[in-house]
């Protein structure tokens, strides 16, 4: 039996780091400088951030790419994924947290109301990582032959994606490939979550709860790690 470590996508919603015992859809090695921690709350985000820029957006370099709602998870992503690809990114985030956008290297920064006339024709792609972002505002932002992204597979996103126009919808896929190039990029160090809390799994069940009830990890991931004992 190897001895590697590994990181997996046990399914589209759960995903963690392990030990190559079990038998996950997708299995990849973890990065030796990755934390069991980093490596667990990158695959679901980070894979569906892969496909709305490569699979369906086609990015290239030097492109410029909106990604709205950039400071979640898949957001987040996106433009980590975009700029180590050599685009230049743009996107939407709340006023408390245009500092910490600024940090990533996102510029300009809106945000999530903004009027979308200032932006008109500057983009290949917009990503909208959070369902709340207007077409018509996406299709103003767009330049000519540019593509929307949706990440959120409901029927009116559908139905847009079945009519001629820009727009279409991702619906996110457990490819191997994929895991391996967001594993590639956490292991050069350009690709990051921040990790709001992790607790053991036998505090999973108050800390979801907690975070169903609080949002307390709206700031980064909540990450369950198998108890010390077992």
């Amino acid at each position: 039996m190897t001895s590697d470590v590994i990181t997996a996508c046990i399914s589209s919603s759960a995903c963690r780091a392990i030990w190559p015992k079990s038998s996950p859809m997708l299995v990849v090695r973890k990065p030796a400088g990755l934390s069991f921690e980093d490596a667990a709350a990158l695959p679901t985000v980070g894979i569906t951030a892969q496909q709305a820029l490569i699979t369906k957006g086609k990015l290239k370099p030097g492109q410029a790419v909106f990604v709205h709602s950039c400071l979640g998870g898949v957001g987040r992503c996106a433009v980590q994924i975009a700029l180590d690809h050599g685009a230049t990114v743009a996107g939407s985030c709340r006023d408390t947290s245009k500092s910490e956008a600024r940090e990533l290297g996102i510029d300009p920064i809106v945000e999530f109301d903004f009027d979308p006339a200032p932006l008109a024709g500057r983009f290949d792609l917009v990503v909208a990582a959070a369902d709340t972002l207007p077409v018509k505002s996406a299709r103003t932002m767009l330049k000519p032959g540019g593509r929307i992204i949706g990440i959120h597979p409901t029927p009116a996103n559908f139905a847009r994606t079945a009519l001629p126009g820009p727009f279409q919808v991702l619906i996110a896929r457990p490819i191997t490939a994929d895991l391996e190039e967001v594993a590639r990029a956490a292991g050069r160090g350009t690709l990051r979550l921040p990790i709001a809390r992790s607790v053991p799994l036998s505090q999973a069940i108050p800390a979801l709860t907690e975070l169903e009830q609080n949002g307390t990890a709206k700031r980064g991931k909540l990450i369950i790690t198998p108890d010390e004992d077992r």
